[in-house]
């Protein structure tokens, strides 16, 4: 698992359609598997998974990121998981690193 926080500045829905847009069309192999959104008052939180294809693990590896906003302020928090082969300890984590690399650079 990775995992990746940060705070961003600038528009809440621009961001998420810099996100959205740029994982789906940064693979050939990813999706959007789900999104939910939630508004209350100021606040604003949207949640997305996305699944792609790893080849160096060959599996499917998942991202699950969420934006939150309340007033100015938008966080980020994105988590990587299923990159690894093993039954009882993570092995191979490589398609998880370079799945949150993607968003990295969207960033």
């Amino acid at each position: 698992m990775a995992k990746l926080e940060t705070t961003i500045s600038g528009d809440f829905d621009e961001i998420l359609k810099r996100i959205e847009n740029g994982i789906v069309n940064g693979s050939v192999s990813a999706s959007l598997e789900d999104a939910s959104d939630f508004y209350d008052g100021d606040a604003r939180c949207s949640v997305r998974v996305f699944e792609r294809y790893s080849w160096s693990g060959s599996n499917r590896v998942s991202l699950s990121v969420t934006l939150f906003q309340s007033g100015e302020t938008i966080k980020m928090s994105a988590i990587t998981s299923g990159g690894s082969q093993a039954v009882f300890w993570k092995v191979n984590t490589f398609g998880e690193e370079a799945f949150l690399d993607k968003l990295r650079e969207l960033l």
